[in-house]
């Protein structure tokens, strides 16, 4: 799959786009279910809100061959080398849930800070795909963007480890209302399926979901081969290691899984 010449004007002045129903609901209903098992197992890579309730399963990639099908996927893989104009591999791949009544905040962040400063990530050549699972609704804690707020770099931040059962490198309150008044805040919602990619150092954030309904997006990080971290602090299973370029699958690999999952024998309750 290849951006046009307007999608990719569109990413680079406003810092994020959307693709809708990029994943047909065939495909999405295997990778729903098998990230509701994920997140009923107890792992280190799986982390909860303090209520208890599942807030991100990272690295689900290892372990999941639905998961591992996607990260690998042409549809979100090549439209990122079009852009780098180089080869890919996963710097991060985590499931994040926004669980019915108890989804917690995502703070206002720059992925970028994290990278550059747990992960010793050297530029901001990776980018955030977001796979929707889930329909993702103005009512259920969307992910919040303030457009073009990439253009200012690498922001300063402070580490907050308190907020949420997640640290994060936060944007501070100012920095934001500043931000806002340049840029807005657009919310982009849409049927599972969708895909949104947005800039390493564009500005973010999610308010809590206190809707019965659930929303959960598969994120993956792309990072330019050249630009493969130099000192991380993170666990592997968080900021991954293996520089190896990905091999795209075929197209219809995540069909075809789905449908041979489908065939075979359920488990007796």
């Amino acid at each position: 799959m290849r951006l046009s010449d307007e999608q990719i004007r569109q990413f680079h002045e406003e810092g994020w786009l959307f693709l809708p129903e990029t994943f047909t609901p065939e495909e999405i209903a295997v990778l729903r279910e098998e990230a509701e098992a994920i997140y009923r197992e107890q792992r280190p890579e799986i982390w909860r809100e303090k209520s208890g309730a599942p807030r991100t399963a990272f690295a689900a990639h290892t372990y999941n061959e639905s998961f591992r099908l996607l990260g690998a996927h042409p549809r979100l893989v090549e439209p990122i080398e079009q852009i780098f104009g180089e080869r890919l591999y996963m710097h991060q791949f985590k499931i994040n849930a926004k669980a019915a009544f108890t989804g917690d905040v995502w703070q206002w962040h720059q992925d970028y800070g994290t990278w550059l400063r747990d992960d010793g990530m050297p530029e901001p050549r990776a980018m955030n795909i977001a796979v929707f699972l889930d329909e993702v609704m103005p009512i259920n804690g969307p992910l919040m963007l303030i457009p073009r707020s990439q253009a200012h770099g690498n922001l300063e931040a402070g580490h907050d480890v308190s907020t949420t059962s997640y640290p994060l490198w936060t944007i501070n309150e100012e920095v934001v209302t500043k931000l806002v008044q340049e840029g807005g805040i657009v919310a982009p919602t849409g049927q599972p399926g969708g895909v949104l990619m947005f800039h390493g150092n564009l500005v973010h954030g999610s308010a809590p979901n206190i809707t019965p309904y659930p929303r959960k997006i598969v994120y993956l990080t792309l990072n330019a081969v050249s630009n493969h971290i130099r000192k991380p602090t993170r666990p592997d299973w968080i900021a991954h290691t293996d520089f190896t370029p990905i091999q795209p699958v075929a197209d219809d690999a995540l069909t075809q899984y789905a449908r041979q999952r489908s065939r075979q024998p359920q488990a007796a309750e």
